[in-house]
């Protein structure tokens, strides 16, 4: 990629300085080059306009009424398999997964690039072979699962033939995991779980869960946590109701967020994922991803939302001239075009960086333990650009704006669900904050070490002592 810059990031010390982007000192500076590959690019310019031309139309067509994860509508599959087989023939097909499974491979920098025109369709995602929860679902089973896990669910979800849920969120905790009581205990050859989950997305299309349970209440979450595979036709396994977002018609494009019920389901012993006790370890590996991949589609939804603004108000006329010639309406423009591009950097900055930890670990995933905070910053700043920028297109449309009529009241109130999903805002806020200031010191002396006086004081020191060595060398 031409994505290359002189990598000044945030240390463990949480100071500034040349490294590599994970943390090892370079002693030279890199240029920067913001070009991407020539052939890259007609992969980018490809997707652009098959986009407009075959995805986009989807949208259109279905109006929400049809999930992009039912796999059982014969109409949508029909439709989406010849779309999915170009894409494929394009060598683009699921790039976030290695090519031994099918995938390309691509780092998150590519990704990036990719997801900024695939976040304008609900339905792209599908199209591609990324969408989530399936997508990072496919990450847990392609580095944890075993051979069989992976002949029985992994290569069928790669293949676009069947959909998946993400089980970890509970109706007591929310999303954090010191408060799970949902468990499983060895009796045998099986795990028993036992308890309740919350919001686990598309459970009502899904052959099979990944659900996060405790296996040791003895010791911390951290180390008694565990992931295992449940089919989602599991006897004991209950519906207690499908939850949908707020203002929707409770059915169609989201796919329902179930409430659920374990009674004693019952799953081989061979359905633990990864080693037993390892379950929040996986589940950072699998948020990590997801939440840049939020902020990598979240850019193209904000770039859609700039886009209808900016073709609003220089067709629309009031108080005797168009809207953007009114200097509010010009603010609003440049705030949003600006707020767009310090994401759009950031995204890309995190993304390369995680690109820097495959290369220095040779661990494929990359470590995202390392750029945590630079994740955090990504997720903290996706609802806010997409609130701000969303409202003000949304704004200049007048009563066209909230109604039906045009997309932006559902990209606005779906905006705030970025806040929420993978963990709130607030959270990742205090991961930055902890990190940065594992770089500073407490200062002993009454003052503060920018105070003017003192540094006055020993400015003056210092420069008499120059000038008394140079009189005294004359």
């Amino acid at each position: 990629m031409g994505w290359r810059t002189e990598p000044t990031v945030v240390s463990d010390a949480g100071r500034d300085r040349s490294t590599d982007g994970c943390g090892e000192e370079t002693g030279s500076a890199m240029p920067i080059d913001f070009e991407i590959e020539p052939e890259f690019q007609e992969k980018l310019d490809w997707i652009d306009e098959f986009m407009k031309a075959e995805v986009e139309p989807l949208d259109l067509y279905f109006r929400g009424e049809v999930s992009p994860f039912d796999k059982g509508n014969e109409l949508a599959q029909s439709l989406v398999r010849p779309l999915q087989r170009q894409v494929q023939e394009q060598e683009l097909w699921a790039c976030h997964i290695g090519p031994e499974l099918g995938g390309r491979g691509y780092g998150q920098v590519k990704l990036a690039l990719m997801n900024e025109l695939l976040g304008r369709s609900s339905w792209a995602p599908s199209v591609f072979g990324c969408q989530a929860p399936d997508s990072g679902n496919a990450e847990i089973l392609a580095h944890y699962g075993t051979d069989e896990q992976k002949a029985k669910y992994l290569q069928p979800l790669l293949d676009g033939e069947i959909s998946s849920t993400y089980s970890m969120t509970e109706p007591q905790a929310g999303s954090d995991p010191n408060y799970f009581t949902c468990q499983a205990r060895r009796d045998g050859d099986e795990w028993v779980i036992t308890g309740e989950k919350w919001f686990a997305s598309n459970y009502s299309l899904a052959e099979f869960l990944i659900v996060m349970v405790i296996t040791n209440a003895d010791v911390p979450v951290y180390k008694g946590s565990s992931m295992m595979l449940v089919p989602s036709d599991a006897d004991g396994l209950e519906l207690v109701r499908n939850v949908h977002l707020g203002g929707g018609r409770g059915g169609g494009d989201d796919g329902g967020h179930a409430y659920l019920r374990f009674n004693d389901v019952r799953v081989p012993a061979d359905n633990l994922l990864g080693d037993e006790g390892s379950g929040f370890k996986i589940a950072q590996t699998r948020l990590g991803g997801g939440r840049v991949h939020h902020g990598m589609r979240s850019v193209g939804m904000a770039q859609r939302a700039l886009d209808m603004m900016c073709e609003r108000v220089l067709s629309r006329e009031t108080k005797g001239s168009l809207l953007a010639d009114k200097q509010a309406i010009q603010h609003w423009v440049a705030d949003s075009w600006i707020q767009l591009q310090q994401f759009r950097l950031q995204v890309l900055y995190t993304a390369w960086l995680i690109d820097q930890t495959k290369r220095s670990s040779g661990d494929p995933r990359g470590d995202y333990a390392k750029v945590r905070q630079h994740i955090a910053g990504v997720k903290v700043a996706t609802p806010k650009v997409l609130i701000d920028i969303v409202y003000r297109a949304l704004h200049v449309h007048g009563s066209l704006g909230v109604s039906n009529e045009m997309p932006l009241i559902g990209m606005w109130t779906g905006a705030p669900v970025m806040g929420i999903a993978d963990g709130p805002t607030e959270v990742h806020k205090d991961t930055i904050a902890k990190t940065v200031l594992k770089g500073y010191e407490p200062h002993d002396g009454l003052w503060p070490t920018a105070h003017i006086p003192t540094r006055v004081e020993a400015a003056r020191a210092h420069i008499e002592a120059r000038l008394e060595h140079e009189i005294a060398n004359l």
